[in-house]
Protein backbone atom coordinates (compact mmCIF):
# COMPACT_ATOMS: atom_id res chain seq x y z
CA UNK A 1 0.00 0.00 0.00
CA UNK A 2 1.17 3.73 -0.60
CA UNK A 3 1.37 6.05 2.17
CA UNK A 4 -1.26 8.75 1.72
CA UNK A 5 -0.38 12.47 1.18
CA UNK A 6 0.02 14.51 3.65
CA UNK A 7 0.02 17.29 2.38
CA UNK A 8 -1.81 20.12 0.04
CA UNK A 9 -1.95 19.37 -3.54
CA UNK A 10 -2.62 21.87 -5.42
CA UNK A 11 -5.74 21.99 -7.69
CA UNK A 12 -6.74 20.81 -10.89
CA UNK A 13 -7.33 23.02 -13.27
CA UNK A 14 -9.67 22.05 -16.28
CA UNK A 15 -9.57 24.07 -19.32
CA UNK A 16 -12.49 26.59 -20.07
CA UNK A 17 -14.48 25.63 -23.09
CA UNK A 18 -16.51 28.65 -24.58
CA UNK A 19 -18.09 26.45 -27.44
CA UNK A 20 -21.30 28.38 -29.53
CA UNK A 21 -24.41 26.74 -29.10
CA UNK A 22 -24.95 24.31 -31.84
CA UNK A 23 -27.45 24.88 -34.56
CA UNK A 24 -30.51 23.13 -35.56
CA UNK A 25 -30.04 20.80 -39.08
CA UNK A 26 -32.47 22.75 -41.31
CA UNK A 27 -35.81 21.29 -42.33
CA UNK A 28 -35.65 19.15 -39.36
CA UNK A 29 -38.55 18.89 -36.62
CA UNK A 30 -36.89 17.42 -34.31
CA UNK A 31 -34.01 20.11 -33.75
CA UNK A 32 -36.16 22.64 -34.37
CA UNK A 33 -38.54 22.09 -31.02
CA UNK A 34 -35.11 21.22 -29.30
CA UNK A 35 -34.45 24.92 -30.39
CA UNK A 36 -37.55 26.38 -29.63
CA UNK A 37 -37.63 24.91 -25.98
CA UNK A 38 -34.27 25.85 -25.18
CA UNK A 39 -35.32 29.66 -26.29
CA UNK A 40 -38.06 29.03 -24.08
CA UNK A 41 -35.96 28.00 -21.06
CA UNK A 42 -33.73 30.71 -21.69
CA UNK A 43 -36.59 33.47 -21.38
CA UNK A 44 -37.65 32.55 -17.81
CA UNK A 45 -33.80 31.70 -16.71
CA UNK A 46 -34.02 27.95 -16.59
CA UNK A 47 -30.27 27.32 -18.05
CA UNK A 48 -30.52 23.73 -16.57
CA UNK A 49 -32.75 23.03 -19.57
CA UNK A 50 -30.73 25.06 -22.11
CA UNK A 51 -27.62 23.20 -20.99
CA UNK A 52 -29.98 20.08 -21.69
CA UNK A 53 -30.90 21.02 -25.01
CA UNK A 54 -27.73 21.92 -26.30
CA UNK A 55 -26.43 18.86 -25.36
CA UNK A 56 -29.92 16.71 -27.11
CA UNK A 57 -29.24 19.25 -30.47
CA UNK A 58 -25.07 18.46 -30.21
CA UNK A 59 -26.60 14.35 -30.45
CA UNK A 60 -29.10 14.86 -32.48
CA UNK A 61 -27.30 14.80 -35.79
CA UNK A 62 -26.50 11.19 -35.84
CA UNK A 63 -29.86 10.61 -36.72
CA UNK A 64 -29.17 13.14 -40.04
CA UNK A 65 -26.18 11.59 -41.64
Amino acid sequence: MTEPTRYSTPPVELPLRLELEPVPVEGCAGCAELANVRDRARAVGDMTTVSDCNVYIRRHPEGHQ
